[in-house]
């Protein structure tokens, strides 16, 4: 490429970036991504299971027995977001001209401080910084004190710090973090025969060792308490997965003369799924955790979804044995068929024109994919990518996790289908990343490309554009068999801001 320079490549070369990967990002910067197209929203009955009493009583013994075999189970948390955006409140509060609290989320925080988990850490940095406890401060009308000991460097710098790493909920004995509830969580539905649980953290580089320092106190008490061994291991997001950002005119955006490149977004972590080696993966990001009292919910479906997604690998299974069988007979070929429509929801159109060997090598590449089980939760107004039946490139329909940026809102039926969507995805996901011979998958081979997208960003006052490669529950997951579960609200609980803390989920 005659924009790059030989310094270029020699950079490129260290991240482990191809110039060809470049001159894709490049071409994507000037021809943008497609809108997906949407045939209709998933909603209950068609497109999300929901399952009855029965089937959930005959789905957890499913799961039970599976926890019994030898097969190695993963639970996988992306863990690497920084917690800054959680106190964008406190901020803005510590930069206005007030000095006493003026709206609602404000004098919410300093009515309710005392219930945070974080409260008595915070009152030790009150009394060290200012000599005063947090209600003298409060009497004093030093409100702006209070914030700043609990966001800056010189208190307990949660402004910076990774949420993973903040204290969310109070016991009598103990404060946890989310990293630590998941600990929790995973020994009441990842534990295997041999009583291991293990988990994957995906951190930032500058983050990992205070994950390490902080797990290696506690995880002797928490295994003591579970009768469980935790294997916990932790990766980063790869230089490789970087992105190029561009300029107005779509060539290589320059830092004093260097190329400026950006984080590839939630999709990168494609790469660091793709490095585990587990059977069974279940994903949830690391703010979705709740207290001990409120755990119940999540667990059960958690093996309600793990439940399915083993039994449905069972049947994708049997019938790959049997496909292998080139005379298999036509009324074989139908049954399975008619299963990849009514149980894994793949429509293809009209497969009668195809041959019994068409239709045969066909359904081999329908089934012998990843696959995986997703919770979905009715729409309450939750922030969130939300279950879509849309149509892949060869003209088949599948279940997809969608966000709003790929679907074209300037198409009123689009935007009709989105707007009365019912149900949105939490990010709880269960995956099946190895096929019926047992060989883990290459997962970067079910990625769909044309799924990134680009925003505007800026740096040093200069407007830039920033490519964010296909979303890890999105295009990253395209070509993957997609099951949507229905899940209860209750077992949504994220963290987007410091007073999400405060609700009774978090108590």
């Amino acid at each position: 490429m005659k924009i790059l320079t030989p310094n270029d490549v020699i950079i490129l070369s260290k991240r482990g970036i191809s110039t060809q990967q470049i001159e894709e990002q490049l071409k994507s910067f000037v021809n943008g991504f497609p809108y997906l197209k949407i045939c209709s929203s998933a909603e209950t009955g068609s497109g999300i299971i929901q399952v009855s009493e029965v089937e959930i009583s005959n789905l957890l013994s499913e799961w039970e027995k599976y926890l019994q075999s030898d097969a190695v189970i993963i639970k996988f948390v992306p863990a690497s977001g920084a917690a800054s955006r959680m106190f964008k409140d406190l901020f803005e509060f510590l930069e206005s001209k007030n000095n006493e609290p003026e709206n609602a989320f404000e004098k919410n925080f300093f009515d309710e401080i005392e219930k945070f988990a974080f409260f008595n850490d915070l009152n030790k940095a009150c009394i060290k910084n200012n000599k005063l406890t947090i209600k003298e401060l409060i009497a004093n009308k030093l409100f702006k004190s209070i914030v700043e000991s609990l966001l800056s460097a010189n208190g307990l710098n949660y402004g910076a710090l990774p949420k993973g790493f903040l204290k969310f909920h109070s016991y009598p004995t103990e404060q946890r973090t989310p990293t630590q509830e998941h600990l929790v969580e995973g020994a009441l539905y990842a534990s295997n025969a041999s009583n291991i649980v293990n988990i994957h953290f995906s951190v930032s580089k500058e983050h990992r060792s205070l994950f390490e320092n902080d797990l290696s106190k506690t995880l002797t008490d928490y295994e003591k308490k579970y009768a469980v061994h935790f294997n916990v291991s932790f990766s980063e997001q790869k230089p490789s997965t970087d992105t190029i950002a561009a300029d107005s005119i779509n060539e290589p955006f320059r830092d004093k003369g260097d190329l400026l490149f950006r984080p590839g977004g939630h999709g990168a972590l494609i790469e660091n799924l793709n490095d585990l080696n587990g059977d069974v993966i279940f994903i949830k990001n690391i703010d979705n955790v709740v207290p001990d009292s409120m755990k119940t919910s999540s667990v059960i479906y958690k093996k309600i979804i793990a439940g399915m997604l083993v039994n449905l690998q069972k049947q994708c299974f049997s019938f790959l044995h049997e496909l292998e069988n080139e005379s298999i007979s036509k009324a074989k070929l139908d049954i399975i068929s008619q299963f990849c429509e009514v149980r894994l929801n793949n429509h293809h159109g009209n497969l009668q024109s195809l041959s019994d060997s068409s239709l045969r090598e066909y359904l081999i590449k329908k089934l012998d994919r990843p696959i995986r089980v997703c919770g979905m939760v009715k729409n309450v107004g939750e922030p969130g990518g939300g279950p879509f039946l849309a149509v892949n490139s060869d003209g088949s329909i599948s279940p997809q996790i969608l966000e709003s940026s790929q679907i074209d809102m300037n198409n009123p039926v689009d935007k009709e289908i989105m707007l009365h969507s019912t149900h949105f995805n939490p990010v709880d996901l269960v995956c099946g990343v190895k096929n019926y011979r047992g060989k883990k998958f290459d997962l970067l081979q079910y990625i769909d490309k044309r799924t990134g997208f680009i925003s505007l960003k800026s740096k040093n006052g200069k407007e830039l554009k920033a490519l964010e490669l296909p979303g890890l529950w999105n295009g990253a997951m395209s070509d993957w068999n997609t099951i949507f579960v229905e899940v209860p609200i209750e077992t949504f609980n994220p963290v987007k801001t410091v007073n999400d803390l405060l609700r009774k989920e978090h108590q």
